[in-house]
């Protein structure tokens, strides 16, 4: 008799994890998560000051360089902040309009999470984590959680 553990077969397939560590991987994502990012501060509104601290302190030079030439190897970090961003970008149209979705990061939100701040600038004082939390939150209101 077998003690192991066995699940109920499911036409539920889980999704392939993508490997950030791999270089491949990376130099496959990079040049789209960038183009879709500058398209994502752009609806926004976002400052270039604002976008460059949203991608982790990037210097101005580096910045506009990018903007430039998007063709190029992002670290880790990078292609994770875009990630979370990009589907908080998703999130909010599928919640609200496109007026309201693309104004939300700049509304000072009464949600115990924010404390009173605009989302961007909570995303912006806590980096990843906050990235990370915004993105959970807006799934969960929309049932993808």
């Amino acid at each position: 008799m077998s003690l192991a553990y066995s699940y109920p077969k499911s036409r539920f397939e889980p999704a392939v994890l993508v490997d950030l560590n791999s270089r491949a991987e990376r130099e496959r994502l990079s040049r789209s998560a960038l183009l879709g990012f500058f398209k994502l501060a752009g609806a926004w509104n976002v400052r270039d000051d604002d976008a460059r601290e949203l991608l982790g302190g990037l210097s101005s030079s580096s910045y506009y360089d990018w903007k430039k030439n998007p063709d190029r190897v992002l670290e880790v970090d990078r292609i994770t902040r875009i990630s979370y961003l990009l589907g908080i970008y998703k999130a909010l149209h599928i919640l609200y309009g496109d007026k309201l979705a693309d104004e939300w990061v700049h509304l000072p939100n009464t949600n115990i999470i924010f404390g009173g701040r605009t989302p961007l600038a909570y995303m912006q004082a806590g980096g990843v984590i906050a990235m990370q939390t915004v993105r959970k939150l807006l799934d969960a209101r929309r049932g993808g959680l």
